[in-house]
């Protein structure tokens, strides 16, 4: 990619993007304990929801074509949906330094998914990227010991790559709909579906499970409906509108970082050697994917021959 290339407003949009969404590990990690993962999830999309209320006028004014309204489902299905679901339970077993940790390998997921779906270009620096950031959540799963509050990081750790999984179609099905439809749109109706969604789950875990409903874990909810779902998913679909889902992408890579460094500050999780090389591993692979294609073969030639 070279330098003319670079789209800098977007570049800030996703490290904005991604140092919010890292705070939702933190939050929801907060959160759930005191209140059911699907509880806390619901109360997330219905503040999220509240927040759009003064948009559905001009929502109602648009028009869908029949191509449209699969790609809206597929978005909704894969994200909030599955996705949530997923994450929820995933974090019920491992930390939120894992769980951040495993974010690395949806940008490979996503890049094969945009070439065979959306005919976008894979470069072999891009697949290098990501397989070097995946390679480093990989060991630091493989790592990983059961503690207080990971009590099983390996299951956990794997239902988190299935969100990534999820992640990846949904960031496909949102580079198609951007170009048609506003980030405040696309927020939204994963917000409102997402409400609809995990209704009845907070409904029969209130019933089944005793939840503890404190102010610190009411106001973590606030902050993920606003914060990371209004703000965070109104960043990143903007920043879609702007460059490819597989570039997009490459910059989740940064979320296990700042995660691994919010966990350690805010939840007095261990900062491991494993994990400081592991970030450090992954950073590389942020590095090497957008990293210009003529300094990326400089530097290369300049390894060879030392």
């Amino acid at each position: 990619m070279g330098k003319k290339e670079i789209d800098w407003i977007a570049v800030l949009v996703l490290c904005t993007a991604m140092m919010v969404w890292a705070s939702s590990f933190i939050a929801l990690k907060s959160a759930i304990g005191p209140i059911g993962p699907m509880t806390v999830i619901f109360g997330r999309m219905f503040v999220a929801s509240l927040c759009f209320l003064y948009f559905i006028k001009s929502f109602m004014k648009l028009s869908f074509t029949t191509k449209d309204i699969k790609y809206i489902a597929l978005m909704v299905v894969f994200e909030p949906c599955l996705y949530f679901i997923f994450e929820a339970k995933a974090l019920e077993l491992t930390s939120a330094g894992q769980a951040g940790m495993i974010t690395s390998m949806m940008p490979l997921i996503t890049a094969f998914g945009a070439g065979i779906f959306l005919k976008e270009i894979i470069s072999k620096k891009l697949v290098l990227g990501s397989l070097l950031a995946a390679g480093g959540a990989i060991w630091l799963s493989l790592s990983a010991e059961s503690m207080e509050n990971a009590i099983n990081p390996m299951l956990g750790n794997f239902l988190e790559f299935l969100a990534m999984i999820c992640g990846a179609g949904y960031a496909i099905s949102i580079r198609y709909l951007s170009a048609k439809f506003s980030a405040i749109f696309l927020t939204a109706i994963q917000s409102f579906a997402g409400f609809v969604f995990f209704l009845p789950f907070a409904i029969w875990e209130y019933n089944t499970i005793e939840m503890n409903f404190t102010s610190e874990a009411l106001l973590w909810i606030v902050y993920l409906g606003v914060f990371v779902t209004l703000g965070g998913y109104g960043l990143f679909n903007y920043a879609l509108s702007r460059i490819e889902a597989s570039k997009a992408a490459v910059y989740i890579n940064l979320i296990p970082v700042f995660a691994v460094i919010l966990a350690y500050l805010m939840l007095g999780e261990k900062l491991t050697f494993v994990g400081i090389i592991a970030s450090g591993v992954i950073l590389s692979g942020v590095f090497i994917s957008q990293m210009p294609t003529e300094k990326l073969k400089k530097l290369r030639r300049k390894i060879v021959s030392s």
